[in-house]
């Protein structure tokens, strides 16, 4: 398996630590307001991640962590007149309903900051005692940038042209404008914690080297998270880590690309900030996982209402076809004729193709031009008599359904009953488009009892009045189906 490290700018092989395990911690949200676009993106790559690296059969340790104490968290709680406390657990039970709902998997351990204030001090007064970290007389603490060699190399940034951007404030008590902090001192009617330097509370940064290296040690194989943590966050964990314990923090740096709504940066100052619980209101979650992954994690993804109408297209497109599987498996009469072993050489290479794209860094949208592939050779021979009646054709039939399942598991989709998933895609598209089901259903009904009748005029009025509501009709041997044309 080949995976891109940030701090190498290049792919290398994944080779873990210990055989066969996986270390892997990924920066979670920070709990202060419902999650958007761009933390969906995050959350299902690494979701993705951890799940082809358990289909490889290894053994992963997957821990995210909660940001439940920040500057954030405290306007918000002052906001809504409620504690942090409060406004903390408001958002972490809404991170959870969204991404159960988005099929993403809890990971092993997940931390708060707030129950792990002790091994933050330790960590500070570790670097103090190597005079990594100083304390001024205000109770603030801070990271010497400069005493770091290599700072900057994870990112990319020089440090000198880091220091020419770079103005200490006043009334600042930093040595250095580049130094940040790793532990700050409550101001009135903050949340503060007792330490040796006063009461208050843990930087950012401090956070999360604390808690993976109490759950995962140091070094470990895989920290990620999103492009826009890459600097400053993450080059400041890994600077305080290094110093503080000696050795490298960890072994392979990843990182998601950004989300552009509508071919612009999503911001609230632009009105384009979209929410998760927004877009599930006019789209199925499925739908928006799959969009998400029909681009590599690192490139940029731009969101769009109609793409993610392609995404609802290709999904059904794919269900449809399992459905279509799954009624042929039904039937009870099979004959012995038939020799396809040129069908399985081709489905071979398919699978070949989507283990190769999954193993080259995680190439999602490679991978799903496989399924795709997949679900093409599936349609063709279902349309071929000979080949849908025949027992080698059944066994074909039962294979590639086994294998669209199986990719499915690792992606996070198309595991659902497909008469379950058609059915809540009926209905998010009844609501979406004004129109009734039961409604639909009434007039189908009545062309039905119309050709029953043979008052074929009035049948094909009826007709042309639901293809007006953009709905179709299909006679089928168990009677008439409808959907959307």
């Amino acid at each position: 398996m080949l995976i891109y490290n940030t701090l190498s700018r290049k792919k290398e092989e994944l080779i873990p630590l210990e055989k066969d395990s996986v270390r892997m911690y990924v920066c979670g949200i920070t709990a202060y307001d419902y999650c958007h676009i761009g933390h969906a993106r995050s959350t299902v790559v690494f979701d993705v991640m951890v799940r082809l690296l358990r289909h490889r059969g290894f053994k992963v340790s997957f821990v995210r962590n909660f940001t439940d104490i920040d500057d954030k968290i405290i306007a918000r709680a002052a906001a809504e007149k409620i504690s942090s406390e409060e406004v903390a657990e408001k958002y972490i039970r809404a991170f959870y309903q969204d991404m159960d709902q988005l099929g993403v998997l809890r990971a092993d351990i997940e931390p708060r900051a707030t129950s792990h204030i002790p091994e933050m001090i330790s960590l500070v007064q570790l670097l103090e005692k190597k005079s990594f970290a100083y304390s001024t007389p205000s109770g603030d603490v801070y990271f010497r940038v400069r005493k770091m060699d290599h700072y900057g190399r994870l990112s990319g940034r020089n440090i000198e042209e880091l220091h020419s951007g770079t103005r200490v404030a006043p009334g600042d008590e930093k040595e250095d404008p580049l130094d940040f902090a790793l532990w700050k001192s409550s101001k009135p009617g903050e949340p503060s914690w007792e330490s040796p330097w006063g009461w208050g509370r843990p930087g950012w940064h401090l956070e999360c080297s604390a808690m993976s290296h109490r759950y995962l040690g140091i070094p470990f194989d895989i920290h990620g998270g999103g492009q826009d943590l890459a600097f400053p966050h993450h080059e400041n964990e890994m600077a305080q880590s290094e110093a503080a314990f000696g050795r490298q923090f960890v072994k392979y740096w990843v990182h998601n690309g950004f989300v552009r709504v509508n071919s612009e940066k999503m911001s609230k100052s632009l009105g384009n900030f979209v929410t998760i619980g927004e877009i599930f209101s006019g789209f199925l979650p499925e739908v928006l996982r799959f969009f998400l992954l029909t681009k590599h994690y690192r490139s940029p993804l731009d969101y769009s209402t109609q793409y993610l109408l392609e995404a609802e297209k290709a999904v059904k497109r794919i269900y449809s076809t399992i459905e279509l599987l799954e009624a042929a498996m039904s039937r009870n009469k099979w004959s012995k004729k038939g020799h396809f072993s040129q069908v399985h050489e081709e489905i071979q290479e398919m699978e070949r193709k989507w283990d190769q794209a999954m193993d080259d860094d995680f190439n999602t949208a490679e991978a799903l031009g496989h399924v795709f592939s997949l679900v093409r050779l599936a349609n063709k021979m279902c349309e071929n008599k000979s080949f849908s009646k025949c027992e080698s054709g059944r066994e074909i039939m039962d294979r590639i359904l086994r294998i669209i399942k199986s990719w499915g598991r690792v992606l996070g989709l198309f595991n659902k009953p497909s008469s379950e998933f058609l059915g809540q895609l009926k209905s998010i598209r009844c609501t979406r488009s004004n129109l009734d089901q039961h409604h639909i259903q009434s007039i189908v009904d009545r062309r039905q009892l119309a050709r029953k009748n043979k008052d074929f005029a009035l049948a094909d009025n009826l007709r042309d009045e639901l293809l007006q509501m953009g709905i179709e009709v299909m006679d089928t041997p168990e009677g008439a189906r409808w959907d959307f044309s």
